[in-house]
């Protein structure tokens, strides 16, 4: 049975009690009905009886007229008021009941004595006898007959009492008992169809929701293999069915998900080994490139040191070769700076962040560039903001990051030029504030081609260059978690800018 169909049972049981009284009133309702049609019934033979009881008595009347002399005409009304007792005794006797007969045979065989008593007085009265005509009407009519008659009255009104209003008084009381126990028997049988109904129907819906609850928990943890069952046939069983489909794509989606997983598993080992492969040639190709700009920057240094060693083993005498000796030393020196710088950048820095402010570590700085500022005729500039804020940083991170900008900045204006040092604060684009160090140059600009190259190890455009001085300092300044940036155009100059992050006061 559906679910619609189950609550449309409810509601039925609901309204079955009103319709079993409903029936209970329209029966009642019948039985009296009947109860005063027969009432009424009764009621009509008491009239009847009535105009008999007057047609009867009017028929003695005549009689006590016709002594009288007065009346001539009376012994033939009498005949007419006999027809008329005839008349309403008939009708009478067809209205009664079969136990009432008895009284209308009572009535008949008064009637019939008071028409031979009649007859009898006609006799003697129209014989001359009138005295004797009258005695008897006064014995037989008058102190028999009618007293008779009155008795049979009496009793008629009073089984028409007792019939009639007593019998319908009676019908009434059975009828009105008969509709109690009806309807206590229709509110108890009721109150247990409906108790039963309902629980049968609450079982019913109850039951398997229950069972459904219990299914999709089971199913909702994860426990797609739980069995879903489908105990009805209903909405709610069309639901369990729906529930055991999705159970079972989601079964189905799990293998299917279990596989893809195995697959990406077997994938992810695969580019990790052939990640590794990758990185180890990686690692082959810096080390060949590192060993190759080593031994790049190490050859042409040696080349001139055997040169100039040659020389001054061919010609110790020679003037030159004091000029040769001070070369060899400079090539040295340039050999021993490569190295620091090597050293430098292939060994892991310690990191010791602390509050410095950028003012006074360019200050500290500017002593140590005074003789190649001189040497070069660059003209300095500094602008550093009265209020910049701290910064926390490795101090010898970033003094080193710094000396390696302002040392390319005067490399590359040999001629003479202006280096201009600025610091300032800025707004962070979507972070905290921010403290620059910007250092400018006047020299011949960098390229755009090889803008992009610039901070990587080994590379460089000068000879006399180690090509780590940029890579040193790009990644000092990101180990303190700043940026450096580089802009530069040919015949202008360039401009490298610090950004590091402001300190902030806890």
């Amino acid at each position: 049975m559906t679910f619609q169909r189950k609550l449309l049972l409810g509601f039925s049981l609901m309204v079955l009690p009103a319709l079993l009284v409903g029936a209970e009133a329209i029966r009642s309702n019948v039985l009296e009905r009947r109860a005063l049609q027969a009432l009424g019934e009764s009621m009509s033979r008491t009239r009847t009886y009535a105009e008999l009881e007057t047609a009867m008595f009017d028929q003695s009347e005549v009689i006590w007229r016709y002594l009288s002399g007065l009346d001539p005409g009376a012994r033939k009304e009498f005949q007419l008021t006999g027809e008329v007792v005839d008349y309403w005794q008939q009708k009478w006797r067809a209205e009664l009941r079969p136990e009432e007969m008895q009284l209308a045979d009572g009535v008949a065989g008064v009637q019939r004595q008071i028409v031979a008593v009649a007859d009898s007085i006609f006799v003697l009265y129209d014989a001359g006898q009138r005295e004797t005509a009258y005695r008897l009407a006064q014995r037989e009519l008058k102190a028999r007959l009618l007293p008779a008659l009155t008795a049979l009255n009496r009793e008629i009104y009073r089984r028409a009492r007792e019939s009639s209003v007593r019998g319908a008084y009676t019908r009434l009381e059975e009828i009105l008992r008969a509709e109690g126990r009806t309807l206590l028997a229709i509110i108890v049988l009721s109150m247990a169809a409906g108790l039963l109904a309902s629980w049968a129907i609450s079982r019913s819906l109850a039951r398997p929701v229950s069972e459904l609850t219990r299914a999709m928990a089971f199913v909702g943890s994860g426990e797609l293999d739980h069995p879903i069952p489908v105990t009805s046939r209903d909405e709610i069983g069309d639901l369990a069915s729906a529930l055991g489909s999705m159970t079972e794509n989601l079964r189905q989606s799990r293998a299917d998900m279990v596989r893809l997983n195995g697959e990406l598993e077997r994938k992810i080992v695969q580019l990790e080994r052939t990640q590794a492969q990758l990185v180890q040639s990686e690692k082959l190709a810096s080390i060949g490139e590192m060993a190759a700009a080593v031994a790049h920057g190490l050859r042409n240094p040696l080349g001139s040191l055997r040169a100039a060693a040659q020389l001054v083993r061919g010609h110790p005498e020679s003037p030159s070769s004091r000029e040769h000796l001070d070369a060899i030393i400079e090539e040295v020196d340039r050999l021993d700076r490569r190295i620091s710088h090597l050293l430098s950048f292939s060994r892991p820095a310690p990191y010791r962040p602390m509050p410095e402010s950028l003012p006074r570590l360019v200050e500290g700085l500017l002593p140590a560039f005074a003789e190649p500022l001189r040497e070069h005729r660059v003209e300095l500039e500094v602008a550093m903001a009265p209020d910049l804020p701290e910064v926390r940083v490795d101090p010898m991170q970033l003094e080193q990051a710094v000396v390696e900008v302002v040392s390319n900045a005067l490399d590359a204006m040999p001629a003479g030029g202006r280096l201009r040092i600025a610091g300032a604060a800025e707004d962070g684009a979507a972070g905290p504030p921010e403290v620059s160090l910007t250092v400018s140059d006047t020299g011949p600009g960098i390229p755009e081609r090889v803008l992009a190259s610039v901070c990587e190890p080994f590379f460089t455009t000068r000879q006399e260059g180690t090509g780590l001085g940029l890579a040193i300092a790009k990644r000092y300044i990101e180990q303190n978690g700043g940026r450096l940036e580089i802009e530069s155009r040919v015949g202008e100059g360039t401009t490298v800018r610090i950004r590091l992050p402001a300190r902030v006061e806890a």
